[in-house]
């Protein structure tokens, strides 16, 4: 019988470089939101884009709780606490884009992903961000 092995690996981020935001110029980050779903890769191909756009002018260090903070600042419906925030990367493939998940914020409490950045990420300059907002369940009575 022969042994079984296994082995713990621990990823590594690579340094994030500090962005000095007084001296860096802004890129333009275009987002895409909707409620309870991600759009279709498909609404992305041949240069269209899904209507309801946000033009954000960020960083590479901002992060996906900064992000939030920004959206919700022009979409009041989404500022409800235990709103759900889950950010995509849509970027262009061989044949169209894919789509890529990296995080997810929740209003009104912390988490796990709130301090990733969008060069953790891995965003390139003209990806576009989608976001799928789901807000907060109901009680029922």
């Amino acid at each position: 019988m022969t042994g079984v092995e296994s082995m713990i690996v621990e990823e590594k981020q690579p340094p994030t470089k500090v962005v000095d935001r007084e001296k860096t110029c802004p890129l333009l980050l275009r987002v895409f939101c909707s409620t309870g779903r991600h759009h279709s890769t498909a609404e992305y191909a041949h240069g269209n884009v899904p209507s309801n756009e946000l033009q954000i002018y960020t960083w590479q260090d901002a992060t996906l709780r900064e992000l939030t903070t920004l959206v919700r600042d022009v979409n009041p419906e989404t500022r409800r606490k235990g709103t759900y925030f889950d950010f995509a990367l849509v970027y262009p493939a061989h044949n169209g884009y894919r789509m890529r998940e990296i995080g997810v914020t929740c209003s009104g409490a912390k988490g796990a992903d709130d301090s990733k950045t969008l060069q953790q990420a891995k965003f390139c300059i003209g990806d576009y961000m989608d976001i799928n907002i789901t807000p907060p369940m109901r009680k029922r009575y």
